[in-house]
């Protein structure tokens, strides 16, 4: 067979390419490898190209009434350009060949690079057959399956209507929804050619009850990836009672007293501690900052003997599960911390080249307008050795956080974060409710007082900002002990 003749630069403007305008699939091979040569012709490292359509939409019931149906559909690109150490971005909304290789030129002229001359021979860049995570898993039909808007609406008037049944002293009902699609192909000039198809959906009632001075606010989310049915399956009932449950406690709950105490953090959405003040800064984009701690601590102890943390892609359904990353790495799991031994950072190719951490395939990015960067997918505390009542048992007095809230983090590490549910323990058990709890401290000394982990892990959906705009990760934990916490109140 006579092989094909080389490509010169002063083609390019005659080239034709046909390729399908409505779907990422191997028709994209032939002119994203003329543009990835092109880019090596000109002197760059390495180039990504990462294309994405979205189809999105969100449904707010507020009360007795659907306040929000907001649709958003997009389609665009990004490319990076790599020189040493060096990289730019550079994104679009064109599509077309010319409309790729102006992004490509705009990225290679920001690092100081020019397309070849016209006599110059483009390289032939070898593609993988095409890696269809949306094929293998049998995700093409995903979009028309999934719960319509009017249904949409239906289901979460329904929900609100159960909060007004099982609630008292009630300000206001809402419960939300979104779906998110998006579809996404990778090719890069190291022979990556992979598509896939995202699905995220997730679900979240809100009450406020209030009598005279007294007020509460509690909420409740799940989320999924992978269920086209998840709407439609969500036992509201049971989420409205939930809910309803905790508003009635917690409402005349009595304010904690400011002080340091031991603790006890339920599963599920407690782990978003661990996810903040500890998971950020095993991040390579940290290392590349120097704003975390842990940068020089690999094979040293950073937490208790008791404490083991993964990250990975991999757990079904989960909020950060991932089939392949944003740079087209396959997913999989990352060990972080074992038995307080700090093991691995969190690493998307930028870090690998700047700190030499291998990838753990954690390129992530909001859409196609963001460069992916290292970010946390499912990051959680791995069950331990103690039953739940060993850790109450342990306990004369001190307080059960069973419901975390929001709050925030320092640069490196130093956190505060409400507690929306939280009760008194005393001699071993739980007595009065408790509201007002504020817990204060810093990652590297309080992943040295997590003692004792229970047997019950437990994943809870979260939204994460950072470099790369807000992405769906999970975090999670058992049930676990911290020795000795700053707890804020009155």
């Amino acid at each position: 067979m006579l092989a094909l003749p080389l490509l010169r630069s002063k083609e390019l403007p005659t080239l034709q390419y046909s390729f399908t305008g409505d779907r990422f699939d191997a028709t994209w091979e032939s002119p994203l490898s003329t543009l990835l040569g092109l880019g090596r012709a000109a002197g760059a490292d390495f180039i990504e190209f990462f294309l994405e359509r979205v189809n999105y939409v969100s449904c707010l019931a507020e009360d007795d009434a659907i306040t929000s149906i907001s649709p958003r559909l997009s389609t665009g690109a990004g490319v990076r350009v790599f020189r040493g150490h060096a990289d730019c971005y550079v994104s679009t909304n064109d599509l077309s060949f010319n409309g790729l290789k102006a992004a490509l030129e705009q990225g290679l002229s920001i690092l100081g690079l020019q397309l070849p001359a016209p006599g110059a021979f483009i390289p032939e860049i070898n593609l993988e057959p095409l890696r269809d995570y949306a094929a293998l898993r049998a995700k093409e039909n995903w979009l028309s399956q999934c719960t319509s808007m009017r249904e949409m609406g239906d289901v979460l008037l329904a929900a609100n209507d159960h909060l007004q049944k099982v609630a008292n002293h009630i300000q206001s009902r809402r419960t939300s929804y979104f779906r998110d699609w998006q579809e996404v192909l990778i090719a890069s000039s190291d022979g990556t050619f992979a598509r896939d198809i995202r699905l995220t959906q997730t679900v979240a009632s809100m009450l406020l009850c209030a009598d005279g001075s007294n007020r509460t606010s509690i909420a409740r989310r799940l989320g999924d990836t992978s269920d086209p049915n998840f709407l439609r399956g969500w036992n509201y009932t049971h989420t409205a009672e939930d809910i309803a449950e905790s508003a009635g406690k917690m409402l005349y709950a009595d304010f904690v007293e400011s002080g340091t105490y031991p603790i006890i953090m339920a599963n599920e959405f407690g782990g978003v501690i661990f996810h903040e003040a500890c998971g950020h800064l095993l991040e390579t984009t940290q290392i590349e900052k120097r704003t975390t701690p842990f940068a020089d601590k690999k094979g040293e102890k950073i937490a208790h003997e008791n404490l083991t943390a993964w990250d990975e892609g991999l757990s079904p359904n989960a909020f950060g599960t991932i089939d392949m990353d944003d740079e087209g790495m396959p997913a999989q799991r990352t060990l972080l911390i074992e038995k307080g031994i700090l093991k691995n950072f969190i690493a998307d190719r930028a870090g690998a080249i700047r700190t030499g951490h291998p990838r753990t395939g954690s390129g992530r990015r909001q859409d196609y307008t963001y460069a992916a960067a290292s970010r946390m997918r499912n990051t959680y505390i791995a069950t331990g050795d103690y039953t739940i009542d060993d850790l109450f048992a342990s306990i004369d007095k001190g307080i059960y956080c069973k419901k975390m809230g929001g709050g925030s983090v320092g640069a490196t590490g130093q956190f505060n974060f409400g507690v929306d549910e939280a009760y008194l323990i005393e001699h071993g058990k739980v007595t009065k409710p408790l509201k007002g709890a504020t817990l204060i401290g810093e990652a590297k000394e309080i992943m040295n007082k997590i003692s004792m982990c229970s047997q019950d892990l437990s994943l809870a959906p979260g939204f994460c900002g950072s470099v790369s705009g807000s992405i769906y990760t999970t975090v999670g934990q058992p049930h676990l002990k911290v020795d000795a916490i700053t707890v804020g109140g009155r």
